[in-house]
């Protein structure tokens, strides 16, 4: 996959989602994708769900087209509290390219897992995970299990805010993961505020906000610099907890 673009004949310049400064960007100017992973970073409300949403709804559509997979058409499928930006947004891509892949989201990982594992435990992502019960697991355990599980097939990751999820050492063995996946050729997009998975070397880092969507380095990010201030001195963000009492 290798670039995002709107369907200006679909598209409602002002209403939201396309006024969303992100939005706004892929419908004027598209957005190239990494053939190896791309992080959106940016502050809550700068739109980094809104277009991963929509993009794992484009991917859902294509795997249906030539595919009979019903996990991951109906993962990728939008849930009533996302926008229609689907409709307008078009992924292009190579024919004949790779066709695993899926879209999480952690918040919702409960809810996705009965449509990966059925309740007779059998499937194809049951053979892979052993028969376990990933519902018998910890929601960040069962979170990296499934994706493990799934990272064998070459295709398109899209994943939501994993990190909330998962521990500071689970964060570590996402992001070797990512790495493995990404070294057997898939191909990963990735929105978090997590400055662990943010790390991954090599990766796109686009960072989101008023202005739209920039390249940035890793070191200069908002994601970055913010924790790397809080780390270093906490009081100077808590001491306000003390002047509220």
């Amino acid at each position: 996959m290798s670039r995002l673009t709107i369907d200006r004949g679909r598209a409602r310049p002002d209403e939201w989602p396309y006024t969303l400064p992100a939005v706004a960007h892929v419908l004027r100017h598209g957005l190239p994708l990494d053939p190896g992973v791309t992080v959106l970073v940016g502050p809550n409300g700068s739109g980094k769900s809104t277009l991963v949403e929509a993009l794992a709804a484009v991917w859902a559509r294509r795997v249906g087209a030539f595919r009979s997979d019903f996990a991951q058409q109906a993962l990728g499928q939008p849930s009533t509290e996302d926008s229609d930006l689907h409709d307008a947004l078009r992924l292009e891509y190579t024919p004949g390219g790779p066709s695993g892949g899926v879209f999480l989201r952690a918040e919702r990982f409960h809810a996705q897992a009965p449509t990966l594992i059925p309740v007779t435990g059998r499937g194809r992502w049951a053979e892979r995970l052993d028969g376990h019960p990933v519902l018998a697991r910890s929601h960040g355990e069962g979170f990296l299990e499934v994706l493990a599980g799934m990272a064998a097939e070459v295709g398109l990751y899209v994943l939501d805010e994993p990190e909330s999820a998962l521990s500071f050492d689970s964060s570590l063995t996402l992001l070797a993961l990512m790495h493995r996946m990404r070294a057997a050729g898939s191909q990963i997009v990735l929105a978090t505020h997590s400055p662990i998975l943010a790390s991954l070397p090599d990766a796109r880092l686009l960072e989101l906000g008023d202005h739209g969507i920039t390249p940035i380095d890793y070191d200069s990010s908002d994601l970055v610099t913010s924790w790397r201030s809080f780390l270093a001195e906490p009081s100077r963000y808590l001491h306000y907890l003390a002047d509220e009492d």
